[in-house]
């Protein structure tokens, strides 16, 4: 076997323009606003269901890219997630993103409350960043939160809602979107059971390269 190509960029570049013309093929290309979370997304997966399960509530990307230009915190629900968040990009937005499920705080709460660290992680990350773009990639008592925390008044940036798995999965996403719907909060979720912190993160980088004009790999200083 010969590899077609040997550089990051080249590879990249080649696997989004056929990402594109197979989505094409499909009868799935999906709107401009949306289409570098979706591309990214299955860029990540290989999974092309994505095209179809991805939900976004109106402007929903040019929100948070609007927010991420103002230096929107970010959150994520694992320490996956927050890994594989594109540090460079966010620097260049002057953000900043974090992950509390190790923090002791979050952890000592969790343990008092009977409850997951993930819902402790929610209410830290609503009390000291109210106005953050939350992305949850693993936990559906994550997402239950933070629709509680919208009916309650808080107005995230954005939330991502990717969970994955099988108990309280497909309920949580679904209840999310519809709560973020009725209180105009931006809201990007992968209905149904798939999902993952690998996706979480890939919503992450597409609105991050699409805010600080990364889009194209050489941006980023790869070679090719």
């Amino acid at each position: 076997m010969t590899p077609q190509h040997h550089l990051p960029a080249d590879i990249e570049r080649t696997s989004l323009k056929m990402i594109a013309a197979e989505l094409a093929e499909m009868g799935l290309t999906p709107p401009p606003e949306t289409e570098a979370v979706v591309r990214r997304v299955i860029h990540t997966t290989a999974d092309f269901d994505y095209a179809k399960n991805l939900r976004f509530t109106p402007g929903a990307v040019q929100k948070a890219v609007e927010a991420l230009h103002k230096g929107a915190f970010l959150v994520t629900d694992t320490n996956m997630a927050l890994a594989g968040i594109t540090k460079p990009g966010l620097a260049k937005l002057g953000g900043q993103a974090a992950c509390y499920m190790a923090d002791p705080e979050v952890a000592a709460r969790a343990k008092a409350e009977g409850t997951t660290r993930a819902v402790a992680a929610m209410h830290k990350a609503a009390a000291e960043h109210p106005g953050a773009i939350l992305a949850v990639g693993n936990a559906p008592t994550a997402l239950l939160t933070i629709a509680e925390q919208i009916e309650a008044g808080l107005r995230p940036a954005l939330v991502i809602g990717v969970p994955v798995g099988f108990v309280n999965v497909v309920e949580s996403k679904e209840r999310l979107f519809v709560t973020c719907e009725a209180h105009g909060v931006p809201a990007i979720v992968a209905m149904g059971r798939k999902g993952g912190s690998n996706v979480a993160a890939a919503i992450c980088n597409a609105l991050i390269y699409s805010a600080a004009e990364m889009l194209d790999p050489t941006a980023r200083g790869w070679n090719g």
